[in-house]
């Protein structure tokens, strides 16, 4: 066997058959399916190494492009690795740009347009010149909405018509949009500069104009690898099919179930349609799942197995590898608050036990939500390492809202009660609580402020039941005062920590232990997914959040947003599925066509019989006229106890229990875990903390020896 036969039996003798099959196609289209965690960097570089090593092609002739600089250069270092330098691995732009600086000085007299990172200012440029009021956040969206334009090759004339045929929600009246769009087309070339959308616009053009050019391009690169094709925008195909030219020595590798990012113009079509543009193409499909346990593996298959769409023909079925694990769980808290303090909980005890904190994640829907995890793995002394956004109290419209807060303070807003004085507060910067915008970065800053007025009114709950409190309740000042301290905690420096991402944040990515939050309706699914295909898009976003585990996944919501607040339903997608811990969705009617709206629990008054309708009804089981059995004596002492309790942990009194849970358990004083666990408000994770404690009150046990049940060893 000669050497360089003994090196490609070497390179392929760790693959998997499919991986082989992928690695060992002969040149020309290929088409490599890849599910999450079933190595297709591996059969990537493989694919490149192999053929290098057969001596069809060099290194240098290679064009290996992927969606982010990190993926770019874990291709180069695992390609080094096998022994093969040369290889051109870049992202789509990097590329491009590096092709434009070279050829295309001459094309624009000689000096090329200024790149600019941010296009922000030019958008404010062109709103003011379409006489649109705007802020930064409004700005921030107008700007996405036109790369997602450029994206998908539509110029201002042909935008108002597109959004209309797509359905798609605009950040303003479509007609301004186009009017924006125009205008800041204008601002760029004023200005002499290009964003990133005009990179591969400008190379594609260069490609298609300049013979001279194209002829040197497509010498030197000749057999294009592309990753993450699913990612794909119009605009970047346009390039890739000039890159080309009329070859077809390409491979792509992807997943139509991870298609998460249509609204910056990715679409998938490219992916599902490839062997229809190339006939000959082969076909190659992974399915033997490596990152994560049966059991993760087996709920991301439920999950994406309901899916519809042109996305479903293309789904691959996971085929578990590692050892079984733990069974993922599911778990319903009171509200947002209890499920932050338990899962910063328990971040704290796995890393006690022996976890890195980097090898913890928790996952979420939108950016806003990071606010209670990162202030509750603060107060634990958990670090956190916040990816794909900055931190809540560096957020632009947070430290706005509490510049407006410190100077409101020292005028006559600051003698106004907490609870009007911060809403009055924040008028300053725009922000209404009756008047939440439609979606994107207007309604996710939104979003973020509302969080700052939830933090004061906990505020003003956690000294309320403070029974060492002296004088009158906090005022606007002193509320600003905790601001501080919570942003000084949450900026301590450190190493490592355990990950706060949300979902689209996490692709790529991967860790030992995932908590999944927030999975409620409307949280996920966003309450912006109206059509059929943003609610797949989000089926899909649900999916990539399971796959990043690799041994232990928790999934979580809040049974409602706020205290004693709107109860919610359990994501819709997981709600079929009966995991242990969450509400089981109703079965329904013999002989009915199944129907996809679901009907809560219906709960009767236990004095007259009516049906509860109420929050606080349900919880207590009765409706406010009908009369009450409480045991008074056992409700005051419920109440010191849980003061001692939140008083040790250092956090508010509502999180151990509501009030509305307590006149509950004085109300029924159940004598059995099974009686206090039929009790709203009281699952699993409360059950087994709180559960002993409650019912040694109940059995007329004394309050200190309670408190000490809850707090010896912790």
């Amino acid at each position: 066997m000669s050497t360089r036969d003994e090196a490609i039996h070497l390179l392929l003798s760790g693959l998997d058959p499919e991986q082989r099959e992928a690695v060992t196609a002969d040149p020309g289209p290929v088409c490599v399916l890849a599910g999450a965690g079933t190595g297709k960097t591996r059969a990537v570089t493989h694919r490149i190494a192999y053929r290098v090593l057969r001596g069809d092609i060099r290194g240098q002739h290679v064009t290996a492009v992927t969606f982010t600089a990190r993926a770019a250069g874990e291709m180069r270092d695992r390609l080094r690795g096998l022994g093969v330098s040369g290889v051109n691995a870049r992202t789509f732009h990097s590329a491009a740009l590096r092709q434009l600086r070279y050829f295309g000085a001459r094309r624009f007299g000689g000096q090329l347009p200024e790149l600019v990172d941010s296009t922000l200012k030019f958008t404010a440029i062109a709103a003011a010149r379409a006489g649109l009021q705007t802020s930064r956040a409004k700005n921030f969206d107008l700007t996405t909405e036109i790369e997602w334009a450029a994206s998908s090759l539509i110029g201002p004339d042909d935008y108002v018509s597109a959004v209309a045929a797509l359905g798609r929600d605009a950040p303003a009246a479509p007609e301004d949009v186009a009017k924006v769009y125009a205008a800041y087309i204008e601002a760029k070339r004023r200005a002499g500069v290009m964003d990133f959308a005009d990179v591969l616009a400008y190379t594609a053009d260069l490609i298609a104009d300049v013979e001279s050019a194209a002829d040197q391009i497509r010498s030197q690169y000749r057999f294009f690898v592309v990753d993450e094709y699913q990612d794909v925008t119009p605009l970047q195909q346009r390039l890739l099919d000039a890159w080309l030219g009329d070859r077809d020595d390409i491979t792509v590798v992807g997943d139509a179930s991870q298609t998460i990012y249509s609204f910056t113009g990715a679409t998938s079509k490219y992916l599902l349609d490839f062997t229809r543009r190339h006939k000959d193409a082969a076909l190659v499909r992974l399915v033997r799942d490596y990152r994560s346990t049966p059991q993760v593996v087996g709920l991301a298959n439920q999950i994406i197995g309901e899916s519809k769409g042109r996305e479903a023909k293309m789904r691959l079925e996971l085929v578990g590898q590692r050892p079984s694990g733990p069974e993922v769980t599911a778990e319903v808290f009171a509200d947002e608050a209890e499920e932050a303090d338990m899962i910063a909980r328990r971040c704290r005890q796995l890393i006690a036990d022996g976890t890195s904190a980097s090898e913890i994640a928790v996952l979420y829907r939108t950016n806003a939500q990071s606010q209670a995890y990162e202030e509750a793995l603060a107060s634990y002394g958990v670090p956190t390492v916040v990816t794909g956004a900055a931190r809540f109290f560096d957020r632009p419209e947070v430290r706005q809202a509490v510049i407006a807060m410190r100077s409101a303070a020292k005028t006559d807003i600051g003698r106004l009660p907490l609870a009007e004085a911060v809403p009055t507060a924040l008028d300053a910067v725009g922000w209404r609580a009756d008047a939440p915008p439609s979606g994107g970065a207007q309604r996710e800053a939104w979003e973020a402020v509302a969080a700052l007025v939830a933090l004061s009114e906990q505020f003003l709950d956690h000294h309320r039941a403070d029974p060492d409190r002296d004088g009158p309740d906090p005022d606007l000042e002193a509320f600003c005062a905790e601001l501080g301290r919570r942003a000084a905690e949450q900026h301590a420096p450190a190493v490592e920590g355990v990950t706060l991402a949300s979902l689209h944040a996490a692709k790529g990515l991967e860790w030992d232990a995932v908590f999944l939050v927030g999975l409620a309706d409307g949280t996920l699914p966003t309450t912006f997914a109206r059509t059929e295909a943003a609610l797949e898009e989000e089926r899909r976003l649900l999916y990539v959040g399971i796959t990043r585990a690799r041994e232990r996944l928790q999934l979580s919501y809040g049974l409602a947003r706020t205290s004693g607040g709107r109860e919610r339903r359990l994501c819709r997608f997981l709600a079929p599925l009966g995991l242990g811990g969450f509400p089981k969705a109703p079965e329904p009617s013999a002989g009915r066509p199944r129907s996809s709206k679901k009907t809560a629990k219906v709960l009767d008054c236990s004095g007259c019989g009516k049906p509860l309708t109420d929050a606080r009804d349900r919880k207590l089981g009765h409706c406010p006229d009908c009369p009450a059995t409480m045991d008074e004596e056992l409700f005051e002492r419920l109440r010191e106890w849980r003061i001692g309790v939140a008083k040790h942990d250092a956090k508010p009194a509502f999180t151990v229990f509501t009030d509305v849970t307590l006149i509950a358990i004085a109300e029924r004083c159940p004598a059995s875990d099974s009686e206090l666990a039929s009790l709203h408000g009281i699952g699993k994770s409360k059950l087994d903390k709180y559960g002993p404690a409650v019912l040694h009150l109940v059995n007329g046990g004394a309050v200190e020896d309670a408190v000490a049940m809850c707090t010896e060893g912790s």
